[in-house]
């Protein structure tokens, strides 16, 4: 750990648990974020809190992104950050993006005299705040060893993948697997309800089988309690990955037939107006025994 204050933009799930994170491992950080409410914690923690994004990144050496996607990494890093900036400034990017956008943002931020570390984290907000996320990094290897201590405060593991955009790959391959998890536990719960059986005891034989796993069973809990807020994964942001992941997949000159399918359930979740709950809210979706009547 170093003295040095880290600039941290982005305090949704993901981002506010690893900024709680840095800040209990004892960096002085500067911390933004649009939802000025979202920065109270960090406030509380000892966090400065600034006033807007180039604010915070002003003569800070790191600066840590957690966006929604890349339209909000667009807006903030080049829209509002860009010129407020330090010459050798290093971004640590955590947001999930296309590999292409990811090897694109590096590019244009090198033309400026500026590096970009592509950290993709796997993890909910829980293992944030512990730090206990898995992280993947991309892009130069001497940039990932300049932020190296900040990368082992957010994570136990912490693995580099090759050059720009390669954890974006990684991360999207990750998140259709989730995806198209969550949505087959989804239909096998509507199965077991419409055939008016027990769903508890569906889900309890599942976690004990060799089809379970800490992600899936996370996710079980969460339709079984049909408690799908506070969000760990936003429906949203599953549709989003689903199909950036297929259009990662169609430039490779293949389909994700299964991925393309999820991704229109998730849609439906989206508009539906549930895109800001958890994505096991899918099971809702199928299931024949409305929540109230549960």
């Amino acid at each position: 750990m170093s003295n040095e204050s880290v600039a941290f933009i982005g305090l949704g799930g993901m981002g506010g648990g690893m900024a709680g994170r840095l800040r209990a491992a004892g960096f002085p950080i500067v911390v933004y974020n649009r939802t000025a409410a979202k920065a109270a914690p960090l406030a509380e923690a000892g966090a400065r809190v600034a006033a807007s994004s180039s604010e915070a990144v002003r003569g800070a050496r790191i600066v840590v992104l957690s966006l929604s996607d890349e339209n909000a990494v667009e807006q903030v890093l080049f829209g509002e950050v860009r010129d407020a900036l330090s010459p050798g400034a290093i971004i640590v990017d955590t947001s999930t993006v296309s590999p292409a956008y990811a090897a694109e943002a590096a590019e244009r931020l090198a033309r400026t005299g500026v590096r970009r570390v592509e950290a993709c984290v796997l993890g909910n907000p829980g293992m944030a705040r512990a730090g206990k996320l898995r992280v993947f990094t991309a892009g130069r290897s001497e940039d990932v060893a300049a932020v190296r201590h900040v990368l082992e405060a957010l994570g136990q593991e912490i693995t580099h993948v090759g050059p720009a955009g390669s954890a974006a790959v990684l991360k999207l391959s990750f998140n259709l697997v989730l995806g198209n998890q969550v949505a087959a536990l989804a239909e096998a719960v509507a199965l077991v309800d419409a055939a008016g059986l027990d769903r508890d005891g569906f889900l309890t034989a599942l976690a004990k089988s060799g089809f379970s796993s800490p992600t899936l069973a996370f996710r079980a809990e969460l339709v079984r309690a049909r408690r799908y807020e506070p969000p760990a994964f936003r429906s949203v942001l599953m549709e989003k990955d689903l199909r950036l992941a297929a259009g990662e997949a169609a430039r490779h000159g293949i389909e994700l037939p299964v991925t393309a399918c999820a991704a229109d359930r998730y849609a439906d979740v989206v508009r539906t107006g549930d895109g800001d709950r958890d994505a096991a809210v899918i099971a809702e979706r199928y299931s024949p025994v409305p929540a109230d009547r549960a």
